[in-house]
């Protein structure tokens, strides 16, 4: 990792492949609030990603899983820094994987944000513990997969209980 710590712009998101991924799409580079607009970016790819059978949902979040160890490990590097707010195809990830669990519909998708973003930004254990001790683009893309989970569990114990 370079001691120079750059902000990402929008030349930044075209300069190469992984930023633009890194950086989701564009839409990490709000500056207000990028791990709520990046699982909102997430939301639409969702909703192609759903009309698949669940094999190929799992196969398309398994290889946006480890190409993002990559896509996030090289944004972060050339950022200069561990993993910069607007890194977010993290939550792109972490929120699929929270859909996972989820009965279709809109309220469902709603609740899964939800569940997502609040096991994200409150990191209870061990999604903390990952997040402190795992480094690189495994350590931005782990604790993101761990929250999806609990956050799925939540949602579909929700949906057994509704």
């Amino acid at each position: 990792m370079t001691e120079n710590k750059k902000e990402p712009s929008w030349t930044f998101l075209i300069s190469h492949p992984a930023h633009f991924l890194g950086l989701g799409l564009g839409s990490g580079l709000t500056g207000f609030a990028p791990g709520t607009f990046g699982t909102l970016a997430a939301v639409p790819l969702w909703l192609l990603i759903a009309e698949q059978s669940l094999l190929i949902q799992c196969l398309i979040i398994l290889v946006a899983s480890v190409v993002g160890i990559y896509f996030c490990g090289k944004t972060a590097d050339d950022l200069g820094t561990h993993d910069h707010g607007a890194i977010v195809w993290d939550e792109f990830v972490g929120f699929w994987i929270t859909m996972l669990f989820a009965p279709a519909g809109w309220l469902w998708v709603v609740i899964g944000f939800i569940l997502f973003r609040v096991f994200d930004i409150l990191k209870p254990w061990p999604i903390s513990y990952l997040d402190r001790h795992v480094h690189g683009g495994l350590g931005i893309m782990i604790d993101d997969i761990v929250a999806g989970v609990l956050a799925g569990i939540v949602l579909c114990l929700l949906a057994m209980a509704l």
